[in-house]
């Protein structure tokens, strides 16, 4: 395995592992993001065993104890994994994570006190400015949520629209269908009332880009491409009803 860094915006890199011996027949990519700020923030940690990897890129961009601000979208290995390593290793940073996801595991788990957000709490990370969305069972995990950078417009997706294969870096195309059909394989999204309904709270954003967990940055119409994938899912909660 290799970890590869890259400039995706303005000071936002991502930090992506293909592992062909994950996600099927096609192996599957792992991206983990860096916000270069003031107060530098990564988002997703990556596994315990990835650890490794993913410090040696991050020291390619920065110094990896310049982070000050660790976070993830909802406990799961791939991305709550390695959160005790970063903070190891970035001595000054603070793991965050929504309030639930405090009291469910984060309290408890890592090894220093996290900071609890609520949904709507914003970050200001010195020349970039974070923004903090509780979207519980969104994409999946009671716990989860989602972070959009607003000076860049840039939405930090987490499992929303993954997909397998080695994923390249951008694409403005076609990356629904490919999404729906891992899905249709995966059935990790949780399917709620109020999943439609949260994908397109997250199109009224109107990013520039979503900064995929498994996939590439999307670059093209990004309000509708959510709203299309909030359709899709709408359709599958009416088909099963």
């Amino acid at each position: 395995m290799e970890t590869h860094i890259d400039e995706i915006a303005d000071h936002i890199y991502r930090m992506s592992t293909f592992v062909s011996s994950a996600g099927g027949p096609n192996g599957i990519t792992f991206c983990e993001y860096v916000i270069d700020a003031d107060e530098a923030l990564l988002f997703h940690c990556g596994h315990h065993q990835r650890f490794q990897l993913g410090s040696a890129a991050l020291a390619r961009v920065m110094p990896v104890d310049r982070l000050r601000w660790i976070g993830y979208s909802h406990a799961e290995a791939d991305e709550a994994g390695a959160v005790n390593d970063w903070l190891a290793a970035a001595p000054q940073a603070t793991a965050f994570q929504g309030r639930i996801g405090c009291n469910i595991w984060l309290n408890d788990t890592a090894i220093r006190e996290p900071r609890a957000l609520r949904d709507g709490d914003a970050l200001d990370i010195g020349g970039k400015r974070v923004r903090y969305m509780a979207t519980p069972h969104l994409p999946h995990c009671w716990d989860a949520g989602l972070i959009y950078e607003e000076t860049t417009g840039t939405l930090f997706c987490s499992d929303l629209l993954a997909q397998s294969g080695d994923a390249a870096l951008f694409s403005d195309g076609d990356i629904l269908s490919p999404a729906i059909a891992f899905e249709g394989q995966a059935h990790a999204t949780s399917l709620t009332p109020d999943t439609g309904n949260m994908i397109r709270k997250l199109a009224h954003l109107n990013p520039q880009r979503l900064a995929l967990m498994h996939g590439p940055v999307y670059s093209g119409d990004a309000a509708a491409l959510l709203n299309a994938l909030a359709d899709h899912f709408d359709a599958q909660l009416r088909a099963a009803l």
